[in-house]
C-alpha cells in the first residue's frame, strides 16, 4: 500500500474505478448474492469504506478486488441486521463461503458473462424499454444518473425515479439472473442492442464534458461481440456492431492535437483506422446478405458511405437521404428525420432542407445538434443573422467545451 493520499485524490481514484470497474463490481456482486438490490447497496457501502480507509492507509495495491470483498462483507452484514435473519440462513451461509475463497476481481471471460447476465437481468420484458436502457446503463456501464438523462433528454429527478422503481420491479418480481436460452432470447434482443448502443453513443459523444469516451466505445464494441457470439447468425447484432466499428473507426481524427473539435467535413480521412472500417463492411455485407434488414443495419450502411467516400462532398447523400427515410419508418424518430434532412441539404440544396427543417422545431426544441444543424443550413443560405440567433442557442445546449469551442468558431465565422 501506499500512504499519504489527501481525500480529492481518493475521490477521483474512486470515482476512475467506478467508471472502469463498477459494472464488473455490481455485476459479480449480483452473481455472488443472487439480490440486485442487495449487491447495489452493498458495493455503496464499501465505496463509503474505502473513502475513509484508502484515505488514512492509501490506496490498496488491487482497489478493485478490495472493493468486491468489502462488499460482500457489508453484504453480510447487511443479511445478519435483517429482520427475517432466519429464512436468510442459506444466503448467508454461501456469502460467507465466497469471503472465505477469498475470489479477486479478474478481468476474464467470466467476468465478462455475468455482465451480460445483468445486461439481460435489465432487460427482462416485464420492465419497459427506457428502464431497461437506463438501468443497464446505470449498473453496468457505470453512467451517472445525469449522464443517463441527458442521453434521454429528461430531468435528473425523473431518472433518479425510474431507477429506484426499476430495482424495487426486478426485487418484487425476482427476475433471475441468467442469460436466457437462444429460444427465449429473441424477444429479448432488441432492448439488448438499445442498451449496447447507447453505451456506445454516450462513449462516443459523452456528456460529462468530455467530448467522448474510449472506455465506453470499446466497451459497447466488446459487448456486441460477446452477444454475436451467444446469438449467431443475427443481422441486427451483425449490424449494431459494424456500426459502432465503423464510427470508432474515425475516432483518432476527431480532435486536433490541441483538443479542438473537427467536423467530418474537415477530418483527415487517411487518418480514419482502416483495419475497424474493413472489418465493419463485412460486417454490413453479411448482415444485409442475411435478407432481413433493420435499423441497425440501415445505419450500418449509412456509416459505410462515409466511410467508403473518399472525401466529405463526394458522399453518396442522395442513398443517406433514402437510408434515413428507410429507418424513419422502421422508428419514427424526429433525430432521423433530422439526419435526413441534413443529407438532403447536400444533396438537393440548403434550400430545399429548410423548407422541412422548420417541423422539427418543437419535437428537438432542447435538442443541440438541431440548432447546429439549423445554423449551418441558414449560413448556407446567407441568412447570417438568424444562423447566429441558432448557433447561440447550440452553444447554450452543449455540455461539452469542445463542441462548445467549435460551435463558437462557426458562430464567430459566421459574424464575419
Amino acid at each position: 500500500m501506499t500512504s499519504g493520499v489527501d481525500e480529492a485524490a481518493i475521490r477521483n481514484a474512486i470515482a476512475a474505478l467506478m467508471r472502469d470497474d463498477g459494472g464488473r463490481l455490481l455485476s459479480g456482486l449480483v452473481a455472488n448474492l443472487g439480490d440486485f438490490q442487495l449487491a447495489q447497496d452493498s458495493l455503496q457501502d464499501a465505496l463509503e469504506s474505502a473513502l475513509v480507509h484508502w484515505t488514512r492507509n492509501g490506496l490498496p495495491t488491487t482497489p478493485a478486488a478490495w472493493l468486491m470483498q468489502t462488499a460482500r462483507r457489508k453484504a453480510l452484514d447487511r443479511l445478519r441486521r435483517d429482520a427475517n435473519f432466519r429464512a436468510k440462513a442459506p444466503q448467508i451461509a454461501l456469502v460467507e463461503q465466497i469471503i472465505r475463497a477469498d475470489d479477486n476481481i479478474a478481468e476474464d471471460d467470466a467476468i465478462s458473462d455475468d455482465r451480460l447476465r445483468l445486461i439481460f437481468t435489465c432487460c427482462h420484458p416485464s420492465l419497459d424499454a427506457m428502464t431497461s436502457v437506463a438501468l443497464t446503463l446505470r449498473s453496468v456501464a457505470g453512467l451517472t444518473t445525469p449522464e443517463i438523462a441527458r442521453a434521454f433528454i429528461v430531468s435528473n429527478d425523473a431518472m433518479a425515479q425510474r431507477l429506484v422503481r426499476a430495482r424495487h420491479k426486478i426485487a418484487q418480481s425476482k427476475i433471475p439472473f441468467e442469460v436466457p436460452q437462444p429460444d427465449a432470447m429473441a424477444e429479448r434482443l432488441d432492448a439488448v442492442l438499445a442498451v449496447i448502443y447507447l453505451i456506445f453513443t454516450e462513449g462516443h459523444s459523452a456528456n460529462d464534458g468530455q467530448l467522448f469516451r474510449a472506455d465506453l466505445c470499446e466497451e459497447a464494441i466488446r459487448l456486441a461481440a460477446i452477444l454475436a457470439n451467444l446469438l449467431p447468425d443475427q443481422p441486427e447484432i451483425e449490424g449494431l456492431a459494424a456500426l459502432m466499428l465503423l464510427h470508432a473507426a474515425r475516432t483518432g481524427t476527431r480532435l486536433t492535437k490541441a483538443g479542438e473539435m473537427v467536423s467530418l467535413e474537415d477530418q483527415d480521412r487517411s487518418g480514419w483506422d482502416r483495419e475497424r472500417i474493413a472489418q465493419g463492411l463485412k460486417l454490413v455485407q453479411q448482415a444485409l446478405a442475411r435478407k432481413a434488414v433493420g435499423p441497425y443495419q440501415l445505419q450500418a450502411s449509412i456509416a459505410a458511405l462515409h466511410a467508403e467516400s473518399p472525401t466529405f462532398m463526394q458522399t453518396d447523400w442522395a442513398q443517406i437521404a433514402l437510408l434515413y427515410q428507410g429507418l424513419f419508418a422502421f422508428r419514427p424518430n424526429p433525430v432521423f428525420e433530422l439526419n435526413r434532412i441534413v443529407a438532403i441539404s447536400y444533396s438537393q440544396g440548403a434550400d430545399i432542407a429548410m423548407m422541412t427543417l422548420d417541423a422539427l422545431a418543437q419535437p428537438l426544441a432542447g435538442y443541440q445538434p438541431y440548432h447546429a444543424v439549423r445554423a449551418d443550413i441558414l449560413s448556407r443560405l446567407g441568412d447570417r443573422a438568424a444562423a447566429c440567433l441558432s448557433y447561440q442557442r447550440a452553444i447554450g445546449l452543449s455540455s461539452s467545451e469542445a463542441e462548445k469551442r467549435f460551435l463558437q468558431r462557426r458562430f464567430r465565422e459566421t459574424m464575419k
